[in-house]
């Protein structure tokens, strides 16, 4: 293997360590919310006060985030935030009460946002180095460490329900991940701006006047509603999905956690194979065929009912909006770490609000309606979509994680 090679597949898995401990961290806490409520003897509304605390987190640390990324960089911010979950899985397993698991949670929300951005920073970082895609593989990634997260919690609870156990042994695999992950980790953020002149001129523009607010441009608010749809369409598909088969369809208690398994399988088998598809087609032919597919393919189950199709449209759903995640971080990483930290901001804003307005509108009208606007989403995600400027198709190779290179596309 080649210098270069052997270069991009040790950045790859350093970055995708990164993703992979994003989606242990979260996975881990969750998994012991019923722990954590025993615990500290909470009521349904306070557990839901909780998940909105560390969503509200990461949705505010947009200014915070913005100027971190400016003064440290993408590399640094990593190691910073991804240690500083280590440090929340730790207080919450000592925390005395209600209050301060709201701080404690708060702060993880925080760190999030720190590393969601700039994680996200160094895949579109790596993906313009090499000129090989690969964010896709990077976000699936993420779904493997929440995988990962839920057998040990399963394992763990098995032969003790103690938290400081759990949670300590989690905290130092996550410091494990970062020390190993950090050499590997790229320096420059910002390799994409120099391909495109006004990303680059932005960038020199920030540069020069650092403390100046300056308006987003109407291609990053585009880039940021494809996300809050995109997200709101992602999210509320795993809160109603179940409810909706067992609700709507009269699909049985068996049958209605299909919903949510049918959706993230074909996430995670996209996003395996969604870099070769960008290579071939580009990031913004595959971001408007998939949410139109995701749209059409959800509406036409609502229409016809029954449980097959249901989970068929359920299918088409996480087939779809699988890559419009990735490629909308690849886009807003080339016009700078503002342009990411709000479009980061706004997708998170998107996975936190969007259920709760699903459910709105299912209590003013009915269930059947509130995934009718979920399916609206995924339209709207592919109408953000066209107003894009997005990079023409490039001669590059698909990079898998084993570092084998994939044939470039014709």
């Amino acid at each position: 293997m080649s210098p270069v090679r052997d270069d991009f597949h040790r950045s790859q898995l350093a970055i995708a360590a990164l993703f992979f401990l994003l989606g242990f961290q979260y996975a881990t806490w969750v998994s012991r919310i019923p722990a954590l409520k025993t615990r500290l003897d909470l009521g349904e509304a306070q557990i839901g006060l909780l998940l909105m605390t560390c969503g509200v987190g990461a949705a505010v640390s947009f200014p915070l985030v913005a100027v971190l990324m400016r003064r440290f960089g993408s590399r640094l911010l990593s190691v910073l935030s991804a240690l500083a979950l280590g440090v929340v899985l730790v207080a919450l397993s000592v925390v005395p009460n209600y209050p301060l698991t709201l701080l404690v949670l708060f702060c993880d929300g925080v760190a999030v946002g720190c590393l969601n951005v700039a994680m996200n920073a160094q895949g579109a970082a790596l993906e313009a180095r090499y000129a090989r895609t690969t964010m896709s593989r990077l976000h699936a990634t993420f779904s493997a460490g929440s995988l990962l997260a839920a057998l040990l919690a399963s394992g763990v609870t098995a032969f003790t329900g103690t938290l400081a156990v759990h949670f300590g042994l989690a905290a130092a695999l996550l410091a494990v991940l970062v020390v190993v992950a950090r050499p590997g980790l790229l320096t420059d953020d910002a390799p994409a701006a120099a391909e495109d002149g006004q990303a680059s001129e932005q960038a020199s523009a920030a540069k020069k006047d650092r403390r100046r607010f300056v308006l987003p441009a109407a291609a990053t608010l585009w880039m940021g509603l494809a996300m809050v749809f995109g997200t709101v369409t992602e999210g509320a598909m795993n809160d109603w999905s179940a409810l909706y088969l067992k609700d709507v369809v009269n699909a049985g208690a068996g049958l209605a956690p299909m919903g949510i398994a049918v959706v993230s399988v074909m996430m995670v088998l996209a996003r395996i194979f969604a870099d070769g598809w960008r290579t071939r087609f580009g990031d913004g032919r595959i971001v408007r065929t998939g949410s139109l597919l995701a749209g059409a393919g959800l509406a036409l189950a609502l229409l016809v009912g029954g449980v097959v199709p249901t989970l068929i449209g359920f299918a088409c759903v996480g087939l779809g909006v699988a890559a419009v995640t990735p490629c909308v971080y690849v886009a807003a990483a080339r016009q700078g770490s503002d342009a990411l930290s709000l479009v980061a901001a706004m997708g998170t804003t998107g996975l936190l609000a969007g259920p709760a307005v699903i459910g709105f509108i299912a209590g003013a009208t009915s269930l059947v309606w509130g995934m009718a606007a979920v399916a609206a989403s995924a339209a709207v995600v592919s109408l953000c979509a066209t107003r894009i400027g997005w990079p023409a198709p490039e001669p590059r190779t698909t990079e898998p994680l084993d570092g084998r290179l994939a044939p470039d596309a014709s």
